[in-house]
């Protein structure tokens, strides 16, 4: 394990500050492990056993220092409708599967790429999550009884509406109280874990002074069992696994997105940089051992992450202690966790709710009103209101379309002409006019990404703006940065087009379009002698290639060489001097 690149110049005189940051974590981990299990539908054991076994292999085998891994409250809304569709052991092969993706994805090294989800919709689907856990607390913090859940959020409301009667004045009270503890704790205490002294102390005051009169953990699901289950294989067939292809790719994007950007944060308070392909492998192998042992699918915990941090950890052995701690509790502890009322879990999950809900970006983002805002808005409302797979498909291809509207919008085609008053002729657009056009010659600047939101449009341009067949037609392209084979495509049409009655030249062109060219062959199409580094050097090759009694009586003079010709009626290139400038 020392061998690790994430232990080197580690030594044992910092073993202590990692075992402190790892057994605070780890006593963090146990309330919020079973609130986010009881969240996501299932047993609250279930979460404990997903801090211990996630929590350890992340540490071990991942790509961070720092991470801290286990269940997460981003997983809540997609864990519980798997469960609402599939049930509970169809969770643990979904979870699977999606481990064995997460490991695919770090092999195959794409965890550069998931990078490159545009934040609109990582921070639409993130709020909509929260407003979804908080809401979803609500019922447990009013005490409501009678409660039916429902993947759908607009049926939870209703829910809660039609059950405002059985409200429960104690578990409001209790909530209440752990509430409070959570937000003064860390004023008070700042090192001591809030939730966890919110959850004793609620459950203490409520066993003493008003016992068997608010629900409980036990009452609702049992004794917790103080071992880990026995280590049980999934039943894979292969209808099964098709059947839970989509909901596992669903949880290994969202464990990958949320495992990264919880590793960036640590870089980013820490100095530090991890290594995003293998956290992808570290968050698969978790993922593909924990369902063995009865425990959901789980990934880098944000705010776990910060604490061990904060609290001194300085490699990844505060992660493995922080498993082993919480696998300490369970030992020992287990059957307390039977008292605690789910009043005081509610208040955990919805500080965690609000802390994770990104509501300063958000209105930062909204506030921009532009395509931004309206992938940020579409993505948070499908969240809430349809479901996370469809806010995330339709937020990621509406940013794609936006995306692509907004670079095709960037390229334009301008006919131009040298501006013979400037002092190095630069050629202008606007000094192309109805009277002053080289019928001949026709210049076009190019400026733009050249790619199949933009080809037609510089197609279209340069068709409809020549009302005539020149012999020449020279492309301007120093300002094209990037062609995909659509616009080559387009070029090559435009090049077939005019190659019939005369000559295309190119200036300027850039390494990238150029090696498209040399790829597909256009570039040996339109010829190696007619590719110019400057347009000066391209203008002095097009006029040699005039019809010099087109030019005989020729009023425009677009070229300061144009009244030499029209008078002569024949050209000398070697005596014409042109700038490089043009």
């Amino acid at each position: 394990m020392f061998s690790d690149k994430r232990f080197h110049q580690y030594s044992l005189s910092k073993v202590p500050t990692d075992v402190l940051s790892g057994l605070i974590v780890g006593v963090i981990a146990i309330p919020l492990g079973m609130a986010f299990a009881i969240a996501s539908g299932v047993k609250p054991e279930y979460g404990i056993y997903t801090s211990i076994v996630a929590g350890i292999l992340i540490s071990l085998f991942g790509g961070s220092k720092y991470q801290i891994g286990g269940p997460t409250g981003a997983f809540i809304p997609i864990l519980f409708g798997i469960v609402m569709t599939y049930g509970y052991e169809n969770l643990l092969i979904a979870g699977f599967l999606a481990g064995v993706m997460l490991v695919l994805m770090g092999i195959f090294k794409l965890g550069s790429l998931i990078k490159f989800i545009p934040r609109p919709v990582t921070i639409g689907f993130t709020t909509g999550i929260a407003i979804t856990i908080f809401t979803g607390q609500i019922s447990s913090f009013l005490g409501l009884t009678g409660i039916k859940k429902h993947e759908e959020f607009i049926n939870n409301l209703k829910e809660i509406i039609i059950h405002m009667d059985t409200i429960n004045l104690l578990s409001i009270l209790t909530a209440i109280i752990c509430l409070a503890t959570i937000i003064l704790t860390p004023k008070i205490a700042p090192k001591v874990p809030g939730p966890l002294i919110g959850l004793v102390v609620s459950t203490v005051i409520a066993t003493l002074f008003f016992p068997n009169q608010v629900a409980t953990i036990g009452t609702a699901y049992g004794e917790i069992p103080s071992t880990l289950p026995k280590l049980q294989i999934p039943d894979l067939s292969f209808e099964m696994i098709i059947t839970l292809l989509k909901p596992a790719f669903i949880i290994a994007m969202l464990g990958g997105i949320e495992s990264l950007l919880s590793a960036v944060v640590a870089d980013g308070m820490t100095n530090s940089k991890h290594n995003s392909n293998k956290e992808l492998i570290g968050q698969g192998i978790a993922n593909m051992v924990t369902p063995l042992f009865g425990g959901i699918p789980a990934t880098g915990a944000i705010a776990r992450t910060a604490t061990n941090i904060k609290n001194g950890a300085v490699s990844p052995l505060s992660g493995i202690i922080h498993g082993v701690v919480v696998l300490l509790v369970l030992l020992f502890f287990a059957p307390f966790a039977s008292y605690i009322p789910l009043a005081s879990m509610a208040p955990i999950l919805m500080v965690v709710a609000w802390n994770m809900s990104e509501r300063k970006v958000f209105a930062h983002i909204f506030k921009t009103k532009s395509t931004d805002s309206l992938v940020l808005v579409v993505t948070f409302l499908l969240t809430v209101f349809v479901n996370l797979t469809t806010a995330v498909e339709v937020g990621l291809v509406l940013a794609a379309i936006l995306f692509t509207k907004r670079m095709s919008d960037l390229m334009k085609t301008s006919k131009a002409l040298p501006n013979l008053q400037h002092k190095h002729e630069k050629v202008e657009t606007q000094m192309v006019s109805d009277s002053h056009d080289c019928p001949q010659v026709s210049i076009y600047n190019v400026e733009g990404p050249l790619f199949f939101g933009a080809a037609q449009t510089f197609e279209t341009s340069i068709m409809n703006t020549i009302n005539y067949h020149p012999k020449i037609l020279l492309l301007r392209m120093s300002r094209v940065p990037f062609m995909d084979t659509t616009g080559e495509a387009i070029l090559a049409s435009i090049v077939s087009h005019f190659s019939k009655t005369g000559i295309v030249i190119i200036s300027g062109i850039n390494e990238q379009p150029r090696n498209v060219m040399i790829r597909t062959s256009l570039y040996d199409v339109i010829g190696q002698e007619h590719f110019f580094e400057h347009t000066g050097d391209a203008i002095q090759f097009a006029l040699s290639q005039l019809d010099r009694n087109k030019c005989l009586g020729c009023k425009h003079f677009a070229f300061k060489e144009c009244k030499k010709l029209s008078a002569s009626g024949m050209m000398d290139s070697s005596k014409t001097k042109l700038s490089a400038t043009y």
